[in-house]
């Protein structure tokens, strides 16, 4: 690095480390930061044993590396755990939840409401109005049963508890 004039070669590599490290927070993902971490550490090397060129770029290269194959490993023995996995997956965040039937459902298929979004959807025919629960997602297509289906059976087991203990059904006058 004899040619950037009176610039000493590890404050060049402190530099470029710190570009980097910049670089880093700026763009998305955990690359440059061990490439920031070498290029900081070859600085460091340069400045205390005085290397050739060479020798720096032959440093910074082995430290990237290494520093990358044992993030790498590290990260594969103890992955980092998300407290929303389905944080970036929006089909997976669907499922369970209810929308309104917007197209009737002719044949097995039709238009669900969803929020603010009207998606494809597959399930038994229905007609528009009815509330669904999302159950599954294929692609770009919702798999969606009718709410009262789920319901139903919660309200045949009331009546059932309330006819065995002799009280009057829910709803009844």
């Amino acid at each position: 690095m004899d040619d950037l004039g009176t610039f000493d070669p590890h404050w060049i590599w402190i530099a470029i480390g710190l570009v980097l490290a910049t670089a880093e927070m700026l763009v998305p993902g955990v690359y440059l930061l061990w490439l920031a971490i070498a290029a900081i550490i070859t600085g460091l090397l340069t400045y205390g044993f005085d290397l050739s060129l060479p020798m720096q770029v032959i440093n910074f290269s082995f430290i990237s590396l290494i520093l990358v194959f044992s993030v790498k490993r590290f990260l594969k023995d103890s992955p980092i755990v998300s407290s929303d996995p389905l944080l970036n997956n929006r089909g997976g965040r669907l499922i369970g939840q209810s929308a309104i039937v917007s197209t009737p459902f002719l044949s097995g298929e039709g238009r669900v409401r969803q929020g603010d979004s009207d998606w494809n959807a597959r399930g038994p025919d229905m007609d528009v109005g009815e509330r669904v629960r999302i159950v599954a997602v294929e692609g770009t297509v919702l798999r969606v049963e009718p709410l009262n289906l789920i319901e139903a059976p919660l309200a045949n087991e009331e009546a059932s508890s309330a006819s065995e203990t002799g009280e009057p059904k829910p709803g009844a006058n």
